[in-house]
């Protein structure tokens, strides 16, 4: 093997070791398709456009109330509301339909400054994406709590966990992300579930068939993030490969050892 082709291989035994629903599954197995084809392609990480529109989102039942609250501005219960969900549940797609639709602005919690603050909520609306704990400026966020509050501001902010299961040390703060009202998203339906593994292989222009679309749901973890990172995986083997993506090649990669 090439000095630049081991990284590739490295990086599928990462994301293969990730992909599955129980603890103790199978880890990756260097055998299974290491040693079969010769000589070896080198297979580029171009990037993929996720496609974050409205037209895209699968809707189901595991993410109905995220899409409600979205569809529901400008008339919500509160002018923060908190998006929480597992990763890869759909957070960053609602929100950017939420910030397309409200023309907000948008930001990471962690890039988030108080001197920032104001030129954050300069169009009145404003989205803050991935909060958890010890991860950003807590008086940051109480600044854009009081100015979003003091001007009138929509803020739609999202985290893995709800806040109050956040450690925060800022008082008021904690006070404060305690009384903004939560809405979750939940892990996918078996439906949803096969949706995101055709849109995932669409975002990268694969025609997959539905024995591998129903092979890969049997066998992965319950998760958008899973999903995705099998999809990347199948992928950049059949490009490395040069062979296309079928249920074969994907029992090939997915088996146990």
């Amino acid at each position: 093997m090439s000095r630049d082709a081991a990284p590739q291989k490295a990086k599928s035994r990462t994301i293969k070791s990730h992909l599955f629903k129980r603890a103790g599954a199978p880890a990756w197995s260097k055998a299974s398709v290491a040693g079969r084809v010769h000589p070896r392609q080198l297979a580029f990480a171009l990037p993929h456009a996720e496609s974050l529109s409205r037209d895209n989102f699968l809707e189901g039942p595991a993410n109905a109330a995220g899409l409600g609250l979205i569809d529901s501005w400008p008339e919500w219960p509160n002018r923060i509301m908190w998006l929480a969900g597992p990763e890869g549940s759909g957070k960053s797609h609602l929100a950017a339909i939420w910030a397309e639709e409200a023309g907000a602005r948008s930001t990471t919690a962690n890039a988030l400054t108080a001197a920032g603050v104001p030129g954050a909520l300069a169009t009145g609306a404003l989205v803050v994406e991935d909060l958890k704990a010890r991860d950003f400026d807590e008086r940051a966020l109480f600044h854009l709590m009081n100015l979003a509050r003091e001007d009138g501001a929509y803020v739609l902010l999202t985290g893995r966990e709800v806040p109050a299961s956040l450690e925060i040390e800022l008082r008021d703060l904690r006070s404060r992300l305690r009384a903004v009202p939560v809405v979750a998203l939940l892990p996918p339906d078996d439906q949803l579930f096969r949706g995101l593994i055709v849109k995932f292989c669409a975002d990268r222009q694969l025609t997959v068939d539905e024995s591998v679309v129903g092979y890969l749901a049997t066998r992965l973890e319950r998760s958008s993030a899973a999903a995705r990172q099998a999809v990347e995986l199948l992928d950049s083997e059949a490009l490395r490969l040069g062979r296309p993506v079928t249920r074969a090649l994907a029992a090939e990669l997915l088996r146990d050892p």
